[in-house]
């Protein structure tokens, strides 16, 4: 699909960007490795309020609109104090924000495609 394309998705995450999330200047587009298709993509980034990693990834079903974060795994607990904790929520929002954002644009692509 067409709208998995490492340019189309840099364009996507400069629109969502430009919607003022304040935590939005961590994303990147990230090449997805996948034999068949090298210039699809997906989004990463460093979470700033703990060190998590984590990309946003369309989903594998075939024609599939959805959008999901995965984390990556840590080896150590994270304790955080109410602030930090304050500070990741904001951060869970704009990713849930994302998603949203990126599932209307994929369902809009196809609908126009």
């Amino acid at each position: 699909m067409t709208f998995r394309t490492m340019a189309t998705l840099e364009s996507w995450v400069d629109d969502f960007r430009g919607l003022g999330y304040d935590d939005a200047d961590i994303l990147r587009v990230i090449p997805q490795d996948l034999d068949e298709d090298s210039d699809r993509g997906l989004i990463a980034a460093q979470l700033r309020s703990v060190s998590t990693t984590f990309f946003v990834a369309p989903g594998t079903a075939p024609g599939s609109t959805d959008w999901a974060v995965t984390f990556e795994p840590r080896e150590n607990a994270a304790p955080l104090p109410a602030g930090r904790v304050l500070a990741l929520s904001g951060e869970l929002a704009m990713l849930a924000a994302l998603c949203s954002f990126l599932q209307a644009r994929s369902e809009a692509f196809l609908a126009n495609h």
